[in-house]
């Protein structure tokens, strides 16, 4: 540890101490302007929290779903800077970064979601980015700034936002641009030489047109280094990004709103820690989780991609709305994904990723006295292809065996389009029921192809291998539909206190295995021979759907000063999707040197839990006129397990499987406190907090293995100071601060899974590879405006 590192772990040691010194002295004028400050933030503080979960704007102790909800300066004093990190301050929420990728995301909610990247596969978890459905996971570990709020919709969001949202909804929403004239900078500098500049900016062209937009610069060195390929670091980041906005008021109750966003990540491939020796080579385990040996090196690691929306909000009258949402993204992006992580090819595989989307959305929403509602149609077109090499055998110093290529690629094209209606009728005063569905059309068209090359690698990459066999060439359409409903009932029975119960189902596409090989069709029948149709069915799969029952209270006591919201669930979760891979001898000769793709409907899993999060103020005006501390809490625990998984030969192992990336217990705690405090004749308030966060032990796959990670606690902490009139902000955030080693994910080909000297299934070196979160790091960070 550094002398710059230590001192700034000092620093926010001795700020978390503050609030239990005695304060300084203060002089009557400053008790004058604290007194104007309180009254100022008091709407702040105690006020409702405004969502908008079910597709308009209600008070959060309205809603009867279970939803967190942060706003920009919350996520600010937090220390978060990307979306994966939401997942700390909500229960039962995994959100982390793909196994070798740096900003493709992995997302769970109550135990459903999906981890494969490749396409074909459909995410369980929805996100979106100002009501704009994200349709492929690549890019999808969004930065967090330009920001007004993030919420987390936990449960099945079938009804509202459609297909694949079967365990939840993530929601970014962006600022709206100012009628004044805004210049923000940020500018941060911290551990690993991290260096970020935020420039955000809001001009209005007249009374009725304004635009704007903001641009980021986000640098860090790697945690890590490749000690194979001098020069390249492991975990590091190099991101431009940038967002422009427009907004024109054709008149005071119909404005149109523009927004486009565009990503270039330039960051080096990350690449994972072996947790075992190699096999053939004799390389020793790594000192340090985030050194790698992994040398291939065909392509970079690279993503770029963006999009536009144009969104046409007009109120009708009085209790009447329409709004329209036309929106474009499209990416690529490259990854060199080397499974064995060593500088011989032993599983080395170079991908391409190319996405894009039109969508179109059309609402009529209704508000009236007693009757609050929305009706809709949705449209999405949807592209998408991947292009992956793997070379199997080991060449490099120690063996040289001529090297077979196997190139798969897959193209899927999805058209889906929907109807919904959700309404919410006041029965009495206290009573209200909501009723909603929504039907779904989803054709899916997908081609697989898989070709032998020799010769290394193939054109894709850069390459000039010469195909010589094509093993699987599948193309397939199908189509699928569903019903999902949601049903509530809430009681309220004071202004202060709201208890419901809510059936709602969500459903998630099916679709073909991106992976499949044909030639590895079993014979279903037993008949002596492979017909299309078993084909057909190998290499499909088929929607799953959950039925979730959930019942809560909400409450809010103390003129607002306690808010708690408790909540209980269960879910029959049908059809589970479940991906994986195995080894195939194509010529007999007993090495594996190839493999396929095994994508079952596994069965039936059952997912029960409770889940409590809150906030409360702890005390007012203790050590100065002003002061306040506060505690932010959740709490999840969720029980799941399969009551039927039947594996690629057939047998039912339901007591050999767990819910994957899910664990049983999550919490977390943040203690803020806020006082005003005068630095160098400046009036402004200082802000600490220290937060715990909790996992417990979780399965990185539905078999549990040697990769899975044991429970931890990330121990975060933050302090800034904020002028009175807000021009300029001061921080000092540190995370990690045990520097706890934690796997978030990995690859596992090791039979059995839970041993690591067992068999190798794919490779001859032995596959068993990790990828961790981030070590310790502090921040500094000012901010700026005008």
């Amino acid at each position: 540890m550094n002398s710059q590192t230590k001192f700034m772990l000092l620093a926010l040691a001795a700020t978390s101490l503050t609030p239990v010194l005695p304060a300084m002295a203060q002089t009557s004028d400053e008790d004058t302007a604290n007194k104007e400050e309180t009254a100022k933030n008091s709407e702040k503080r105690y006020g409702p929290i405004v969502v908008t979960a079910q597709r308009r704007e209600e008070s959060l102790l309205e809603v009867p779903l279970s939803v967190s909800a942060f706003d920009g300066e919350e996520l600010a004093s937090a220390g978060v800077v990307t979306l994966d990190e939401v997942a700390k301050l909500s229960p039962n929420v995994t959100l982390e970064a793909s196994r070798a990728t740096n900003n493709t995301l992995s997302a769970f909610i109550r135990g459903v979601g999906q981890q494969d990247p490749l396409v074909g596969f459909e995410a369980g978890v929805g996100i979106y980015v100002d009501d704009v459905y994200l349709n492929r996971p690549q890019g999808a570990i969004l930065d967090v700034f330009d920001v007004q709020r993030v919420e987390v919709l936990r449960g099945p969001q079938g009804t509202l936002y459609g297909r694949n949202t079967i365990g939840g909804a993530v929601k970014y929403v962006t600022r709206p641009l100012s009628d004044e004239f805004e210049l923000k900078v940020h500018g941060a500098y911290g551990s690993y030489n991290q260096q970020d500049v935020i420039v955000t900016t809001s001009i209005p062209v007249s009374d009725i047109f304004r635009v704007g937009g903001s641009v980021a610069w986000l640098t860090h060195d790697g945690y890590g280094d490749n000690l194979t390929l001098k020069g390249v670091e492991n975990y590091n980041k190099d991101v431009l990004s940038g967002r422009l906005s427009a907004e024109l008021d054709l008149s005071p109750d119909f404005q149109l709103r523009f927004t486009g966003d565009w990503t270039d990540d330039n960051s080096d491939p990350k690449q994972g820690h072996r947790l075992i020796p190699a096999r053939i080579s004799g390389n020793p385990v790594l000192g340090d989780v985030y050194d790698t040996e992994a040398g291939l090196n065909i392509v970079d690691q690279h993503f770029e991609g963006g999009g536009a929306s144009l969104v046409a909000d007009w109120k009708l009258n009085s209790n009447f709305g329409a709004k329209y949402i036309l929106a474009y993204r499209e990416d690529e992006s490259t990854s060199p994904i080397d499974f064995d992580s060593l500088a011989s090819v032993d599983v080395d595989a170079p991908v391409l990723y190319k996405n894009n989307q039109l969508s179109q959305e059309a609402q009529i929403s209704y508000s009236g006295e007693r009757l609050n509602g929305i009706v809709g149609v949705y449209y999405l077109d949807a592209d998408s292809l991947n292009a992956f090499d793997v070379q199997l055998g080991l060449t490099g110093n120690l063996i040289s065996l001529p090297g077979l290529t196997a190139q798969t690629f897959g193209d899927v094209n999805t058209e889906t389009w929907s109807i919904y209606g959700d309404f919410t009728f006041d029965l009495t005063d206290k009573w209200a029921l909501s009723l909603g569905g929504r039907y779904t059309e989803d054709d899916r068209t997908g081609q697989v192809l898989r070709t032998t090359f020799i010769g290394g690698f193939t054109s894709y990459f850069g390459g000039t291998a010469i195909p010589i066999a094509v093993t699987s060439n599948f193309n397939g359409k199908a189509s699928f539909d569903d019903f999902s409903p949601r049903i509530s009932l809430a009681y309220q029975a004071n202004a202060n206190n709201n208890l419901y119960a809510t059936y709602a189902q969500g459903f998630k596409g099916g679709g073909f295995d991106p992976r499949g090989q044909t030639s590895a069709t079993p014979d279903f029948n037993q008949d002596g021979r492979i017909t299309p149709d078993e084909i057909f069915e190998f290499m499909k799969f088929d929607p799953e759907e959950v039925d979730s029952y959930e019942i809560g209270w909400k409450t809010s006591a103390y003129d607002g000063r306690l808010q708690s919201s408790l909540a209980a669930f269960y879910m029959d979760y049908k059809d589970v999707q479940v991906p994986g891979s195995a080894g195939v001898d194509t010529n007999g000769d007993g090495i594996n040197d190839d493999f396929t793709g095994i994508v079952t409907n596994a069965g039936a899993a059952t997912i029960k839990g409770i889940e409590w999060e809150g906030s409360s103020i702890l005390g007012e005006n203790a050590a100065v006129s002003g002061d306040l501390f506060s505690l932010a809490w959740t709490v999840g625990y969720l029980d799941g397990k399969y009551d039927e998984f039947v594996d690629a030969t057939g047998q039912d192992v339901a007591n050999q499987r767990v819910i994957q990336n899910t664990p049983d217990w999550t919490a977390s705690a943040m203690l803020n406190y806020d006082r005003p405090l005068t630095l160098g004749g400046h009036a402004g308030t200082l802000s600490m907090n220290t937060l715990l966060s909790y996992r417990g032990d979780s399965s990185q796959f539905e078999v549990p293995g040697a990769i899975d990670q044991p429970a931890y606690t990330l121990w975060d902490a933050g302090v800034r100071w904020q002028t009175e009139d807000q021009r300029w902000t001061f921080s000092l955030t540190g995370k990690n601060l045990t520097d706890e080693e934690y796997i978030v994910a990995g690859y596992n080909f090791l039979n059995p899974p839970t041993d690591p000297n067992g068999a190798s299934t794919l490779g001859l070196e032995g596959i068993l590879t990790g990828f961790y979160g981030p070590p310790r790091t502090v921040t500094f960070g000012v901010d700026f405006k005008y």
